[in-house]
């Protein structure tokens, strides 16, 4: 890995870290505040690739229509509901829920 792909890495790492419990952020979101704003998708490679058992509140990213679309949905769907995050038909909505930074 280059050293300007870890240092996305480590931005968007940060930024997720800070995600408060109860909250969540849209991929497009940690983009633009990882100072990347066309490269959401990158954050989600990112989350992709972060080792199984990690402490990163990775659960809290959803994408922009507050859907959940990471390969793991499931616990990503207990661990928001443990956190008092609700989903309706599917989505969650961001005025309640979002991250103001």
């Amino acid at each position: 890995m280059t050293e300007t792909q870890n240092s996305a890495q480590e931005r968007v790492w940060q930024i997720v870290k800070a995600i408060p419990p109860g909250k969540i952020a849209t991929y497009g979101q940690i983009a633009r505040l990882a100072g990347m704003p066309t490269h959401a998708r990158l954050v989600g490679k990112i989350l992709r690739a972060l080792p199984v058992g990690t402490a990163l509140p990775w659960h809290r990213v959803v994408n922009s229509q507050g859907k959940l679309t990471n390969p793991n949905r499931a616990e990503q769907k207990v661990r928001l509901q443990a956190e008092g995050i609700v989903s309706v038909s599917g989505r969650i909505n961001p005025r309640r829920y979002g991250w103001q930074v």
